[in-house]
């Protein structure tokens, strides 16, 4: 059973102790292989506007030794900024959390009467991120819930709240994605739409005739998956590591 996990007090400086003396990765959003660098340099340069406490919690995410788990700020912003305000989207699911940067800049968008249910299976992770949530004025917006997302997706449907919600991003462990996309489909309402990370997967998906991973077969599939599916319409977007909006017709 899925629970749900309320917000805590603890301090920016505890949530980050765990990140002292740790081998440092560079985050994927640093390291672009879909477009050149410099490119990616002058688009994180001039391509949004950041609130502060996210910029700071960005700052620590890209210090944190599992970094390259980190979401595309790019990508967070063209949601937060741009879509989720032309959508009225006040319904959110977020499938795979990470320091929940992507899930303050969700909460921001969706107002003080929105929510952002956020799925994640880490509770170490998470916890990095909730005093930001605080300090940024949106923690009472995001629902943190702490288990599979597939048995949560699932008790949410089975609660009734069918259609009901505007946008999913899923953004999480690849062989599910699959699942996931089926239950977000039926949580959206008519013309919500569910953004899937990852899609050109740092160009592994681009030969399709090798077995590289489990996780780039997945990739492919649900790309296939959404190309023949009648009830959606969609757009792979060459950007971050690519990301496929699906509209719900």
């Amino acid at each position: 059973m899925s629970s749900s996990v309320p917000i805590g007090d603890d301090g920016v400086t505890e949530a980050t102790t765990e990140l002292q003396s740790s081998t440092i990765s560079q985050p994927k959003f640093l390291e672009p292989k879909i477009v050149s660098k410099p490119v990616n340099d002058y688009a994180l340069k001039y391509g949004f506007r950041e609130d502060p406490v996210a910029t700071e919690l960005r700052h620590i995410t890209a210090d944190h030794p599992r970094s390259r788990m980190m979401g595309d700020p790019n990508e967070a912003a063209f949601f937060s900024n741009v879509l989720m305000p032309a959508m009225n989207a006040k319904k959110i699911v977020e499938i795979g959390v990470f320091t929940g940067y992507t899930t303050l800049q969700l909460a921001k968008a969706v107002g003080e009467d929105g929510t952002v249910l956020a799925l994640d299976v880490s509770d170490e992770f998470t916890c990095i991120g909730k005093p930001y949530w605080k300090k940024a004025g949106v923690a009472d917006r995001i629902q943190l819930i702490i288990a599979p997302a597939v048995e949560t997706l699932q008790k949410i449907l089975d609660d009734g709240q069918a259609e009901t919600f505007d946008f999913v991003f899923i953004d999480a462990d690849k062989v599910h994605y699959g699942t996931y996309y089926e239950l977000s489909l039926q949580l959206l309402r008519k013309n919500g739409i569910v953004a899937i990370d990852n899609t050109l997967w740092g160009g592994k998906v681009l030969d399709e005739q090798s077995h590289q991973d489990n996780d780039t077969d997945a990739i492919r599939a649900i790309s296939k998956h959404v190309m023949t599916d009648d009830r959606v319409d969609h757009v792979l977007l060459p950007f971050a590591d690519g990301v496929t909006l699906v509209r719900k017709c």
